[in-house]
């Protein structure tokens, strides 16, 4: 739960000309710089606030609130001022400005932060920052073709096979063949294929025969409430302070339980699933919806309120890392970010795109090009520095609005560089950006 917020620096400011950075808390919360009069993106809806925000740490009305890191570009020509969580990985307060109308913007956080200067602009003190948390420069990002923006969970295996045809006949330099959502029976029940695949280890075999690495996704810290796993295992789920199963949030037309890691059979299952793919050749995984397990709530493991979560939730994903080894490829999706650090190759940071524009009820955290652009560009300071920035996916289908907008957008990034359409879709067009910035890009 969130705590009282107390004082921690008043600033004076040049209101026509400042800028303030938000910093979501996870990849799909918008992040980003706003001037002192913009109203910032918030959730319109509940279950959005819990899916794609930060749950219990709601923001009062003309208030700018970063989660673990805010800057501040006061736009009177002094240094950018930027307030930071000292170890992230443990405890992330929200820190909160509010601009005044005698010209001073107050700083506020419910937790301890520490404060840096910066001679640059606003992106230039982020990159600093990330550059001051010593983390190794990550490893380039292979070239991808994921099947998510064409199939999505109705994907088959016949499809998988058709692109894998089709990425030879077009000549395209993709490394890694992803297959995601829609080959498992049900989430939690990963190893149980769904009636659209036949053999996954054999897939992977065809992939690997083709030259290619085969890649895989997961959404490993949620439960299907109908799924094999609740019905045999409830006492594998997070639960509230009351007893009952925690929540987290609604998709797929149905509400969410969260894995408990903590839980000795339930990190073994874990174990279990990675492993059991690692040896099928999959070394390629992308690892989605990860906010749930930050989630605060009643572990077996104890470790109540925050630090608690944010410990079971890195300790989950170092199981992940254990199982698969060192040399598999991992990128995290729908992950609260700064906890994160030090623990993927790459990150999705921003929400997911779209064949459209303009996301739903204009939620910034839903997914829509303008909404990807928005938090893509205003987190650009991550990239090299904490991992591989992910944009999301190139689509260069005729069927995709603004193609060639958001076709310059991934390619500006200079991040991991993944394709997902239905090859045989594409034009000349289509197939050339294809090549060009699978082929062009040193990730």
């Amino acid at each position: 739960m969130s705590l009282p917020f107390t004082p921690v620096a008043s600033i004076p400011v040049d209101i026509r000309r400042a800028r303030v950075h938000e910093e979501g808390w996870q990849s799909w919360s918008p992040s980003g710089a706003y001037a002192p009069g913009d109203k910032p993106y918030r959730p319109t809806n509940d279950n959005w606030a819990t899916v794609c925000y930060r749950p219990g740490h709601p923001v009062p009305e003309g208030v700018f609130q970063g989660e673990g890191l805010l800057a501040l570009d006061p736009g009177d020509g002094s240094p950018v001022r930027l307030w930071a969580a000292p170890d992230p990985t443990r405890q992330v307060p929200s820190i909160r400005l509010e601009f005044r109308e005698d010209g001073r913007a107050e700083v506020s956080a419910n937790g301890p932060v520490t404060s840096v200067t910066d001679e640059g602009d606003i992106q230039s003190a982020l990159a600093s920052w990330a550059e001051g948390r010593g983390l190794p420069a990550p490893r380039p990002a292979p070239t991808v073709w994921c099947s998510w923006y064409e199939y999505f969970t109705e994907v088959t295996e016949d499809d998988i096979h058709e692109n894998l045809r089709a990425m030879d006949v077009l000549d395209l330099p993709i490394d890694v063949v992803q297959i995601d959502d829609g080959y498992q029976k049900a989430l939690g029940d990963w190893l149980t294929l769904s009636g659209r695949f036949r053999s996954r280890a054999g897939i992977a075999d065809r992939i690997r025969v083709n030259g290619r690495r085969a890649g895989i996704w997961t959404a490993p810290f949620l439960v299907d409430p109908s799924s094999e796993l609740v019905a045999a295992h409830s006492d594998w789920l997070v639960r509230d302070t009351e007893g009952a199963l925690l929540h987290a949030g609604r998709n797929w037309g149905h509400d969410l339980y969260v894995l408990d890691t903590t839980h000795p059979a339930a990190a073994a299952y874990l174990t279990e699933v990675f492993t059991t793919l690692r040896a099928e050749g999959y070394d390629y995984f992308k690892v989605d919806f990860l906010y749930a397990g930050a989630l605060e709530g009643v572990r077996h493991g104890g470790g109540a309120g925050e630090e608690g979560a944010l410990a079971a939730y890195r300790a989950g994903v170092g199981l992940i890392r254990e199982a698969i080894g060192p040399d598999s490829y991992l990128l995290g999706c729908g992950a609260p970010i700064l906890p994160s650090l030090g623990l993927f190759d790459a990150m999705r940071v921003s929400a997911d795109t779209a064949p459209h524009r303009r996301p739903e009820a204009g939620d910034y955290s839903q997914p829509g090009q303008d909404a990807a652009e928005f938090t893509g560009v205003g987190r650009q300071w991550q990239h090299g520095r904490l991992w591989v920035n992910d944009p999301d996916c190139l689509m260069a289908r005729p069927a995709v609005e603004t193609r060639e907008r958001w076709a310059a957008h991934v390619e500006a990034t200079g991040g991991l560089m993944a394709s997902s359409d239905r090859l045989l879709s594409l034009d000349e067009w289509g197939v050339e950006t294809t090549r060009r910035l699978l082929g062009g890009i040193d990730g």
